[in-house]
């Protein structure tokens, strides 16, 4: 059971990745991005959970983490800080890509009103 952990992480990348091959989200593709929109939640959790294991309010069970630390974070927190957020944005683009929404960064452009029921923009008639 020492990699329970790490097969729930391994499961959960192959759950949502082939959102990326299959319906062409392309959010490994687009990585600079994907560093950026990953940066401020691992910082933030990673000393939240740093905190928390300092205080005593929690800990990890070497029966099903590796053994591995970072300080005093187990390699599998770090790696659950940033594969679950992946397999929500890809959950995200994959909506997306099917229904055509646009998400609020892109550059679209000018369409009629009645061009497409999802693109319209600006006030209802």
């Amino acid at each position: 059971m020492k990699l329970a952990y790490l097969g729930v992480l391994v499961f959960i990348l192959l759950a949502s990745g082939w959102l990326e091959v299959v319906l062409r989200t392309r959010v490994y593709t687009r990585w600079r991005r994907l560093v950026l929109t990953l940066t401020v939640p691992v910082a933030v959790f990673v000393v939240w959970d740093i905190y928390a294991i300092g205080a005593d309010h929690w800990g990890f069970s070497d029966q099903y983490t590796t053994g591995i630390l970072l300080g005093v974070l187990p390699l599998e927190e770090l790696l659950f800080f940033i594969v679950v957020p992946i397999a929500a944005i890809l959950s995200v683009e994959a909506v997306r890509s099917v229904k055509g929404w646009p998400l609020g960064d892109e550059v679209l452009p000018d369409l009629p009103p009645d061009a497409h029921p999802d693109l319209h923009i600006g006030p209802l008639r």
